[in-house]
């Protein structure tokens, strides 16, 4: 079945009136996984319109969010939904948060390319970030001690391993975490016997890709609903969006526009 996430989110690209573009700047923060969509997207948008200036920087979903609650961004990027009480305390400070789907994504598990292991199961990826299993040969591995690396908890892409991956158990204490994707990629490639996880668009040669219960993390399993850690990656507004940041998210959802960069940013686009 194929995945049919947040369709009245989607829905509002096709309501969205472009409005004309005036000198300003747009403030982006949040999610590192949806970064490099955010700093694509933003290159070629200020080459089309350099009247307007785009500052963008990451920190993790939950930072971004906290910001467009404070006012101080205008964009918050979040590889995760918004959390009801986030909204409760937006609401209450004089904004309704406005989600937009902008991609898909998946979060695969990645190790150092020499490890011989090329697929594990959703449980046993549960039982390693729990402390379960401590060498890499219980299995199918090298006899090595496992080496976990996790994100921290502000990380949306930490609540969705959450949720998908441990089922609510808690990622036991020894895990090393990390505040970034690129964090996590640097630590994976320079420790033998580390295991982490990234969203597709961080993938590279420093590090392994791992099937997971036999299936690949790519464009053809995240659409098709078939890899189990898949997810909808959202740009939250303050408000309903008006002039230059309307403007800016109807060019992140034009298909011939900002979609094409989701993809060559390596991620999954909307249509």
């Amino acid at each position: 079945m194929k995945i049919r996430w947040m369709i009245g989110v989607l829905a509002m690209f096709f309501v969205l009136v472009v409005s004309p573009v005036h000198a300003g700047s747009i403030k982006i923060n949040g999610s590192t996984t949806v970064l490099p969509i955010a700093q694509k997207v933003a290159e070629a948008y200020m080459k089309e319109y350099p009247e307007v200036s785009i500052s963008i920087s990451g920190g993790g979903s939950g930072n971004g969010i906290k910001a467009l609650i404070d006012g101080t961004t205008d964009v918050a990027n979040s590889s995760r939904f918004i959390r009801d009480a986030e909204v409760k305390m937006s609401v209450e400070r004089g904004a309704y948060p406005v989600p937009f789907a902008v991609a898909y994504d998946c979060i695969v598990p990645v190790v150092h390319p020499a490890n011989t292991v090329t697929d594990l199961t959703l449980d046993q990826l549960k039982a390693i970030y729990m402390g379960e299993v401590k060498n890499w040969k219980a299995v199918g591995g090298p006899d090595a001690p496992v080496v976990v690396i996790s994100r921290d908890t502000s990380s949306g892409t930490y609540e969705v391993w959450d949720e998908k991956v441990m089922r609510k158990q808690r990622v036991f204490p020894g895990a090393l975490l990390q505040a970034s994707s690129g964090a996590v990629t640097q630590a994976v490639s320079r420790n033998r016997n580390a295991i982490g996880y990234l969203g597709i668009g961080y993938l590279d040669s420093s590090v392994k890709a791992l099937t997971v219960n036999g299936i690949p993390g790519n464009e053809e399993t995240t659409l098709s609903g078939k890899f189990p850690i898949a997810r909808p990656l959202f740009m939250f507004t303050r408000g309903w969006p008006e002039g230059d940041t309307l403007h800016f998210i109807n060019y992140v959802l034009n298909p011939h526009k900002g979609q094409k960069f989701v993809r060559e940013a390596g991620y999954v686009p909307l249509f």
